[in-house]
């Protein structure tokens, strides 16, 4: 596939997250309807794919044409990748530069078109069940040197298995959407009695996440060779976390209340095939994992992760730069061991992949990391500074691929916190 990022007669800037080979799909609404639209971006522009099927360009598809009319993609995703990857190749070719329409026909295809700032993204999907991996070795490294023996951070099973939790899928939102502090039990310093209070140790997640886009039956497992197959694509992902509540409720049952309050994601879902040029090895898992858990190939992908804070007043700090190469357990790693057990899949279901940090300071993937359990501050470019999150401050992760002449990105993942409702 030629690799120049504007070769689409859609205009398209060279710093764009949704060049021509990118065709991400998403959800969107109308400015002036209330029910959602299936769509793909080029640039800053929406295409309206359910206007191009009443325009008769699917018509030679043998497909139900009525998925482009829902709400959500599950079901255009439930036609299966010989479907969908056709419809994201003719896209491709259809608005290359090779396709330039003449001036009547544009007029009609352009009736698609809606600037990106114009409309309202919505929840791309309809997400079944949520699990939320732990698989970046320096997370839960640093992670277990704050909390734990320092000598012995990682638990005995770490390196054997991915290490995740089921979630909640009901508070899974948009970018865009505003979330309120929680609140919850406590233990407040040094003493052996909770109190109920807002959380004051509010933290972000730096976390990607990928879509399941075909069934599996219940009893049969996925394995490493075949994950590709089920996997639709890729979001930006932030797991919105209460800190002190989640320390209190944890044991032994694990994150509760301090999780399912809310986890926001980005709107474009990018497809495996946009990301296919930008695979890279990952992580030298030792010891040798479990045959079921291993596999061949590069299964992992370079992108880049930004963390953005938001003032109140406006100012953006990058506080955190990040790559999804760093996690240990890749995406085929962590839907194996979903599945061995006979656990089944279904279109829609969402998997996290836990908070990515790296090897250094300013790559760590949360505040609890970057303030080392709040005994450091980060500076802000205002001049403030710090522990975890204030309210009405905003998160806003950016991840994109990038090599010469193409950049691959999924667009914001933002969101603001609210003071908690009294």
């Amino acid at each position: 596939m030629n690799h120049i990022q504007n070769n689409s007669w859609i205009e398209v800037s060279i710093d764009s997250d949704f060049p021509l080979q990118n065709i991400p799909f998403g959800v969107f609404r109308h400015p002036v309807e209330k029910d959602g639209r299936c769509a793909t971006r080029i640039g800053d522009t929406v295409i309206d794919l359910s206007q191009l099927a009443s325009l008769g360009y699917f018509d030679a598809f043998e497909m139900d044409l009525s998925v482009f009319f829902e709400n959500h993609l599950n079901p255009f995703i439930e036609l299966g990748k010989e479907v969908t990857t056709k419809v994201r190749l003719f896209l491709i070719d259809f608005f290359g530069v090779q396709n330039i329409p003449d001036q009547d026909e544009r007029k009609m295809i352009e009736s698609s078109f809606f600037d990106a700032k114009s409309i309202e993204m919505m929840m791309p999907i309809r997400v079944g069940d949520y699990t939320d991996f732990y698989s970046s070795i320096d997370h839960a490294t640093n992670v277990g040197i704050m909390f734990r023996d320092p000598e012995n951070a990682l638990f005995p099973n770490w390196k054997h298995l991915p290490v995740g939790y089921h979630g909640r899928s009901s508070s899974i939102v948009v970018s865009g959407t505003k979330i309120h502090r929680p609140k919850g039990q406590i233990l407040p310093q040094g003493s052996t009695t909770p109190i109920f209070s807002p959380s004051r140790t509010m933290d972000f997640e730096l976390e990607m996440a990928f879509i399941i886009g075909k069934e599996s039956d219940l009893g049969s497992s996925i394995s490493t060779s075949e994950a590709d197959e089920y996997i639709f694509g890729m979001l930006a992902f932030n797991d919105l976390s209460a800190r002190d509540i989640q320390k209190w409720e944890y044991v032994p049952l694990g994150p509760f209340l301090g999780k399912n309050f809310g986890s926001v994601v980005s709107p474009w879902i990018v497809t495996l095939e946009a990301l296919e040029p930008f695979r890279v090895k990952g992580s030298n898992q030792e010891p040798q994992v479990l045959p079921y858990l291993q596999f061949t190939g590069m299964k992992n992908y370079d992108i880049h992760l930004d963390v953005i804070l938001e003032t109140q007043d406006g100012v953006e700090t990058v506080i955190s730069k990040s790559n999804h190469k760093y996690l240990y357990w890749n995406m085929c790693q962590q839907l194996a061991h979903h599945t061995i057990n006979g656990c089944n899949v279904r279109v829609g279901d969402l998997y996290a992949s836990g908070t990515i940090s790296g090897p250094t300071d300013e790559s760590y993937g949360s505040l609890l990391e970057l303030s080392w359990g709040g005994t450091k501050t980060i500076q802000l470019k205002d001049g403030t500074e710090r522990k975890f999150l204030n309210d009405f401050d905003q998160i806003n992760i950016h991840a994109y691929c990038k090599m010469e002449n193409l950049r691959i990105g999924f667009g914001e993942c933002r969101t603001q916190l609210l003071p908690a409702k009294i």
